[in-house]
């Protein structure tokens, strides 16, 4: 990476776009052999985070007892209200494109508060069940303070929650007895796997739109995600379990597949490329043992298997082929 710099560095030299004073104080710099620890840093921050919300768990869970519920609930409050108000202070306020706090810090601080919030939630509901047997709506409140303080405080970790929130309010709102019961489980729901289809077909509209109107557009790689992965995993579903119209969730598969193709491209994404490759090949091979099922191998049983090591050793080496030449791509 060194000697990469420092032939970059060589070449906007020799084309004359920066001075030799600015060459030279570069190369200066670089002598110093100074490195960042932004990135140690803020995974220090996350998990700090992580830490302390799970300590504020079992803090609540050792001493439920003895500190009682209502002074739980109110020491919870404090703190969230407290993160809320500092980050608010010290926020540069909602801007269409992508912004950032002046101290780092702050952008944990709104996912603690965020994190702290789903938990004052949902121990109030388990508590006192202010929103009675309504248990979607203990999860679309966290998920819209959760889509708000993503968008105002332009915070990616804060929009997975949001999303994850809106994901499982869609699931609690079609069937919230059946999700839970123990003889039902997500693939042989099939209200569910529709809605999740459609879930993910708004979210990718909504990154669509968001585009035309500029508006947060770097969260688009969140967005296509989630997508990627809701819709996949509903048609590979839907390709297991239904006799009748699997056709109609392969062409979805396959579908979704090329727009996930063509996007993983316009964003360098690998993620998408990488998972995208992944649900098609599985999807493949479910439609090939379905048509297989209807086919006679009594005569060729042996060639059959003979093939098969081949046919999965063809697909490792493709795989990884397809893999180097995205990554040529995305870095040219």
């Amino acid at each position: 990476m060194t000697q990469f710099d420092e032939q970059a560095t060589q070449g906007l030299y020799e084309k004359n776009l920066i001075t030799e004073n600015q060459f030279q104080e570069i190369n200066k710099y670089r002598s110093l052999n100074i490195f960042s620890l932004n990135a140690e840093l803020k995974l220090l921050l996350y998990f700090s985070v992580l830490l302390f919300t799970s300590g504020i768990g079992i803090l609540i869970y050792n001493n439920i007892d003895t500190i009682g519920h209502i002074a739980l609930l109110s020491i919870l409050l404090v703190i969230i209200v407290g993160c809320f108000y500092y980050c608010f202070k010290n926020s540069r306020g909602f801007q269409k494109t992508e912004t950032a706090f002046d101290n780092p810090v702050l952008e944990y601080l709104v996912l603690l508060a965020n994190i702290l919030t789903c938990i004052f939630i949902g121990y109030l509901q388990f508590q006192y069940k202010p929103f009675g047997a309504h248990y979607g709506l203990a999860t679309l409140v966290p998920t819209i303070v959760s889509f708000v303080c993503a968008y105002y405080f332009d915070n990616k970790s804060v929009l997975t929650i949001a999303v994850t929130g809106l994901a499982a309010y869609v699931g609690l709102s079609v069937t919230p007895q059946d999700i839970f019961n123990e003889n039902n489980n997500f693939y042989n729901n099939q209200n569910l796997s529709y809605s999740a289809i459609i879930l993910g077909v708004l979210l990718i509209l909504w990154t669509i739109y968001s585009f035309r109107i500029n508006l947060k557009t770097h969260f688009s790689i969140i967005f296509q995600t989630f997508a990627l992965h809701i819709i996949a995993i509903a048609s590979i579903s839907n390709l297991i379990n239904r006799e009748l119209f699997w056709m109609i969730f392969a062409c979805i598969l396959a579908a979704s597949s090329y727009y996930f193709y063509k996007v993983s491209h316009d964003l360098k994404a690998m993620s998408l490329y990488v998972f995208m490759i992944i649900y098609a090949y599985i999807g493949l091979n479910i439609v090939l043992f379905r048509i297989f099922e209807h086919i006679d191998f009594s005569d060729i049983w042996e060639l059959f298997i003979f093939l098969l090591p081949a046919y999965f050793i063809g697909s490792i080496v493709l795989f990884i082929k397809l893999i180097k030449n995205f990554h040529k791509e995305i870095a040219e």
